[in-house]
């Protein structure tokens, strides 16, 4: 990721601590949040300090490593880190990588659970190399479909699938980043991706870092441009997918999918395999989060005077439903790109990239 050209990846630890890029602060501010323990590291999973299926498993990874960093020796030792496994995949309930990384970290350090040092290393070690095998994913997703975008190709992207959302490179995004350092020229067009904003406020401040030619619109215009023939692609995240191929993503996905189709455009996927899930049969079996109604019933941005302020814009006494994803059936998307190559989004092409996992 750069930052005013200097490198940096969304979460890392430090010792015993965990460092995230603060992205409640973006795009006005760039900050770097202190995370002392496992539970300031699961709150930040939780309030989206840090968001995007895989920067979240990366994060939840670190708060593992903390757990046991920080875990009692002798009978309390394996309670604590059953505790800290429990609170941290209570955080999201829909990102595949959290579990993933929680189960990897506890499954790694049991074997040595009567050995806390040598428990110890190995979750800070395999707490770094889930980190670095999300930003080796990122990078080769990138590189693979990098060959669908042609030069001047217009790009459609929902919600941050981009380096906030990862440990390095994205996943919507990399193939986007890739082209640019191959010279080729894409522009992005960046849904705003209500009611967050992620969008707005973290896939275009990313793209400006890098050089990236784009611009934001209200998700709702996203059919017009398709209708005049102004998308050539369609590339977005997944926070979970389904052994039959169908795809939780941000709320928004689904209607992004049908337009496409109807108007005979590319819709694909970009996720690593880690956050695939082999155990659940399909998109219906996917937990959706339901999230806090004021994120519908507000809006925060900067004042004139550059203070941060918080508005109401809807009345009061209004219902809200506020759904955080939704699943996008396996018929409506054309490619699923993983590190491992594209592959249909149908049950032998899960089960074929799952091979070997």
């Amino acid at each position: 990721m750069r930052v005013n050209g200097t490198h940096y990846r969304t979460v890392w630890m430090e010792g015993t601590v965990v460092k995230a890029i603060d992205q409640h602060r973006l795009p006005h501010r760039f900050e770097v949040a202190t995370l002392p323990t496992y539970r300031d590291t699961a709150e930040a999973i939780r309030s989206m300090l840090t968001r995007g299926a895989g920067a979240i498993g990366v994060t939840a990874g670190f708060g593992m490593a903390q757990a046991v960093l920080s875990a009692p020796t002798g009978e309390a030792f394996w309670p604590w880190i059953e505790e800290a496994a429990t609170v941290l995949r209570a955080t999201r309930p829909t990102a595949q990588n959290l579990f993933y990384a929680v189960d990897r970290v506890v499954a790694a350090v049991k074997p040595l659970v009567d050995r806390p040092e040598a428990a110890r290393r190995k979750a800070v070690e395999e707490a770094q190399a889930i980190a670095d095998e999300d930003a080796a994913a990122g990078e080769r997703i990138g590189q693979i479909g990098e060959s669908l975008i042609p030069d001047r190709g217009r790009v459609l992207t929902h919600c941050n699938a981009g380096w906030l959302a990862f440990a390095d490179w994205g996943t919507a995004l990399a193939p986007v980043y890739v082209a640019m350092r191959k010279g080729k020229r894409p522009f992005v067009y960046v849904d705003e991706t209500r009611p967050r904003g992620q969008g707005a406020k973290l896939t275009a401040w990313e793209l400006a870092q890098e050089g990236v030619p784009h611009a934001l619109i209200a998700d709702v215009a996203a059919g017009s441009l398709m209708r005049r023939g102004e998308v050539d692609l369609v590339i977005v995240g997944a926070d979970r997918i389904a052994a039959n191929g169908d795809v939780a993503n941000k709320i928004g996905t689904f209607s992004l999918a049908v337009l496409a189709k109807t108007h005979g455009i590319p819709f694909c996927v970009a996720a690593p395999c880690s956050t695939i899930d082999p155990n659940c049969p399909s998109g219906d079996h996917i937990p959706i989060e339901e999230r806090n109604a004021e994120e519908v019933l507000t809006v925060t941005g900067l004042a004139g005077d550059g203070r941060e302020v918080t508005v109401r814009i809807a009345p009061p006494g209004c219902q809200v439903r506020n759904p955080a994803f939704d699943v996008t059936p396996a018929t409506y998307i054309q490619d699923i790109i993983t590190e491992r190559g594209m592959v249909p989004a149908t049950v032998n092409g899960i089960r074929r990239v799952c091979a070997g996992l």
